[in-house]
C-alpha cells in the first residue's frame, strides 16, 4: 500500500509593496523522493512557472497573483498546496514599510469619514501590508462586528443605527495595528448639516525684521483677521514678530490644540518665498539669503495638521511666492494623506509678489482687504475664497502684478460658519475664559485708580490706568506706570515698537480718556513658570511738586491666553516689555511689495 503525500508546511499569503523580495515555501513528506512544481494564476490564466521546481520559490513582487505548488512522488501520486495570494501594492507612502520591517501589519490605507443617506450603500475600506497577509476585523463604537472580517466593510442598505465611529484591526502572527477611527453619519437627505467639534486658528504676522526690510501691513492684517474669526467662533492665538524658535514653538502648541473634527486655520503674513512647489515663511531673525534651514516649511505644518484628524485644514499665506534658492535641497516632507480636507489660499500666484496698500492711517495687505469682506459669509470655504480671488483680480492697483491662487482637496460643502458641537477635551484645554482682569487700586492718601490689562494680540498686552476723582487734599494728581529696572534689561529695542498700537486699542476697547498706558510686548518670550523672580509694575501718583505715594502691582495680575488653552500667568519679569508711545508713520508709496530683496 502506497503512503499518501503529506504537506507539512503550506505557503502563506502575503501583502507587500512593489519590488519587495521574498520566498514562498512548501514542504511535504512521502514514501519516495518528491518533486515540486510551482504554478501561478493571474485573473483566469493559470500556468506553470518555468524552472520553479524547488520547495522554495523566490519572488520579486511586481503584480498581484495567486500561487500553488504541486508535489509528485515516483508513483505519480500528486497533491497541491493551498492557493495563496501575493498582494502587491503599487502606491505606498515614502518610508513604508519601515527599514527593519519583520512582517508586522503596516496600515497603508485608512477608512474615510462617510455621510450616507438612509437606504443607500455604506462602504468603508482599509488596507495593510504584512507577512503573512493580515486578517481584518471591523469595530463600531468599540464593539466587534462579527460579520465584517475583510478589508472592505459593505452594508447594502444603511440604517440610522449604522451611524457611529468605525475602525479596523489588521493582525498577523507578528502583531496587530489599528486604523484611524472615522465617523459615519447615516440620515435622511438634508437632515445633517456639517459641523466642527471646535475651531482653532493660529495667526502669525512678522513686521520687524533684523536682516530684511520691515513690513507695514501684517500687524493690522493679523489684528483684523483675529476679530473676524472670533465672530465665527474660532479660538484665536495671534502673534507678532516671531523668530524661528518662537514660530516652531507656536506651531507645536497650536497642533496640540487640534483634534478630530476641528476646523483649523493657519494664517501667515510676512516675508516668504517658494522653492519647487514648497513654501517657506521667513522668521524675523532669518539671515540673508533665504534658506530652508533658517525658515519654516508650510507643507510640513499642513502635514502635521492632517495627522490630528481635523475636519477642515485651511492655510492662508499672505506672502510673496517668488522662486528662490534653485540650488538648495528641499525640506524633507512626507506626501499628504488623501483625506480631502485641505484648502490653500495664496495671496498671490507662483513666482509672483504680494503687495500691501496704504489704507488711511494703516497699511493693509491687498489679500486681506478683500478677505475680510467675504470671510463672514455662509458659503463653502472654497467658494468664499473664489469671491476673494475675483475681487483681487478686479483691483486696478494690482492688475498684472498680483492674482490670488486657490488649491484644495475639499470634497464636502464645509463653511467657516458651520456650527460647533464640542467633543472631547478640546474646550477644556482652551480654558474657561481669556478675558484679562481689571483692578481698582487705593493709595494710602485715599486716591483711587483703575488698572486694566487689555489684549491686542496674544503676545502683546496693554496696561492702562485711569485716575478716579481724587480726595480734596490731593493737589493736581498725575498717574505714572513705571517699568522696574530689572525689566529694562529685557525690553524690546526702541526701533521694534509697533506704530499706532494705541489706535488699534481704541478701536476695540471703548474707554474714556486714559491717564497712562504702556505695552507689554514679546510675551512669547515668557520663561518657564518655575522662575522665582517677580518684578512689580509700579503705579505712582504724583502731585504738583513731589511723589506722594506708590503701589507695587505684582505682575501675577497679568494674564495671557496660554498656548495650551489654559490661562497662564504672564510674569512681567519673564516677559520682554516696553513702554511704547505713539510713533509717526514712515513715508511709503501707495503699494509696497512684500519682498525683501
Amino acid at each position: 500500500m502506497q503512503e499518501a503525500i503529506t504537506i507539512t508546511e503550506q505557503p502563506v499569503s502575503i501583502s507587500v509593496p512593489v519590488g519587495y523580495s521574498f520566498t514562498l515555501r512548501c514542504r511535504a513528506e512521502g514514501s519516495t523522493l518528491l518533486e515540486y512544481q510551482w504554478f501561478c494564476q493571474q485573473q483566469s490564466d493559470c500556468h506553470q512557472i518555468p524552472g520553479a521546481t524547488n520547495p522554495d520559490l523566490p519572488i520579486i513582487a511586481e503584480q498581484t497573483q495567486l500561487y500553488t505548488c504541486r508535489v509528485n512522488d515516483l508513483y505519480r501520486n500528486a497533491v497541491f498546496s493551498d492557493w495563496v495570494k501575493v498582494e502587491v501594492h503599487q502606491c505606498v507612502a515614502r518610508g513604508l514599510p519601515p527599514r527593519l520591517w519583520r512582517g508586522e501589519p503596516v496600515i497603508i490605507l485608512n477608512p474615510m469619514e462617510q455621510r450616507v443617506e438612509v437606504g443607500k450603500p455604506l462602504q468603508l475600506q482599509c488596507a495593510a501590508m504584512g507577512v503573512p497577509a493580515p486578517c481584518y476585523q471591523w469595530y463600531r463604537n468599540g464593539n466587534l462586528l462579527e460579520q465584517h472580517k475583510r478589508k472592505k466593510l459593505w452594508i447594502t442598505h444603511a440604517k440610522v443605527s449604522d451611524s457611529g465611529t468605525y475602525l479596523c484591526c489588521a493582525s498577523n502572527s507578528h502583531g496587530e495595528h489599528w486604523t484611524n477611527a472615522v465617523d459615519v453619519h447615516v440620515g435622511t437627505c438634508g437632515s445633517e448639516k456639517f459641523f466642527a467639534t471646535g475651531k482653532i486658528a493660529l495667526l502669525v504676522g512678522n513686521n520687524r525684521y533684523q536682516h530684511h526690510p520691515n513690513l507695514m501691513a501684517p500687524v493690522k492684517d493679523v489684528f483684523e483677521l483675529s476679530r473676524l474669526l472670533e465672530q465665527l467662533g474660532f479660538q484665536v492665538v495671534s502673534l507678532l514678530d516671531l523668530n524661528k524658535a518662537e514660530m516652531a514653538t507656536a506651531v507645536s502648541q497650536f497642533l496640540q490644540l487640534l483634534e478630530k473634527g476641528v476646523y483649523a486655520i493657519f494664517y501667515y503674513a510676512g516675508h516668504g518665498y517658494e522653492h519647487l512647489g514648497r513654501n517657506y515663511m521667513v522668521p524675523v531673525d532669518a539671515p540673508q539669503p533665504y534658506s530652508p534651514e533658517n525658515c519654516i516649511s508650510v507643507q510640513r505644518i499642513l502635514q502635521k495638521m492632517q495627522q490630528q484628524q481635523t475636519a477642515l485644514n485651511i492655510i492662508l499665506l499672505d506672502t510673496c511666492r517668488k522662486w528662490y534658492n534653485p540650488g538648495r535641497a528641499l525640506s524633507q516632507v512626507q506626501p499628504l494623506e488623501p483625506w480631502g480636507n485641505t484648502v490653500y489660499g495664496y495671496a498671490t500666484s507662483e513666482d509672483a509678489e504680494a503687495y500691501e496698500l496704504q489704507d488711511g492711517e494703516f497699511s493693509s495687505g491687498i489679500f486681506m482687504k478683500y478677505l475680510k469682506k467675504h470671510i463672514l459669509k455662509e458659503k463653502k470655504v472654497t467658494h468664499m475664497l473664489e469671491d476673494v480671488l475675483e475681487d483681487v483680480g478686479r483691483d486696478p492697483l494690482v492688475t498684472g502684478k498680483q492674482v490670488m491662487e486657490i488649491k484644495h482637496t475639499l470634497k464636502e460643502a464645509r463653511s467657516l460658519t458651520d456650527p460647533i458641537r464640542p467633543s472631547g477635551a478640546g474646550a477644556e484645554r482652551w480654558g474657561h475664559s481669556h478675558e484679562l482682569p481689571s483692578r481698582t487700586l487705593t493709595f494710602p492718601c485715599g486716591a483711587r485708580a483703575e488698572l486694566r490689562f487689555l489684549r491686542l494680540f496674544s503676545n502683546l498686552m496693554s496696561v492702562c490706568a485711569k485716575l478716579q476723582a481724587p480726595p480734596a487734599h490731593v493737589t493736581a494728581p498725575r498717574l505714572l506706570l513705571c517699568q522696574p529696572p530689572e525689566m529694562e534689561a529685557m525690553a524690546m529695542q526702541r526701533e521694534s515698537r509697533l506704530d499706532h498700537v494705541e489706535t488699534l486699542l481704541a478701536s476695540v476697547y471703548k474707554w474714556e480718556e486714559l491717564d497712562c498706558i504702556f505695552q507689554l510686548c514679546g510675551l512669547q518670550k515668557i520663561q518657564h513658570p518655575g522662575q522665582t523672580s517677580h518684578p512689580r509694575i509700579t503705579v505712582c501718583l504724583l502731585t504738583m511738586s513731589f511723589l506722594i505715594c506708590s503701589l507695587g502691582l505684582h505682575s501675577s495680575l497679568c494674564w495671557l491666553e496660554g498656548w495650551e488653552g489654559r490661562s497662564t500667568q504672564a510674569t512681567a519679569g519673564n516677559a520682554t516689555a516696553s513702554q511704547c508711545c505713539n510713533g509717526s508713520v514712515e513715508p511709503i508709496s501707495l503699494l509696497r511689495c512684500r519682498e525683501s530683496r
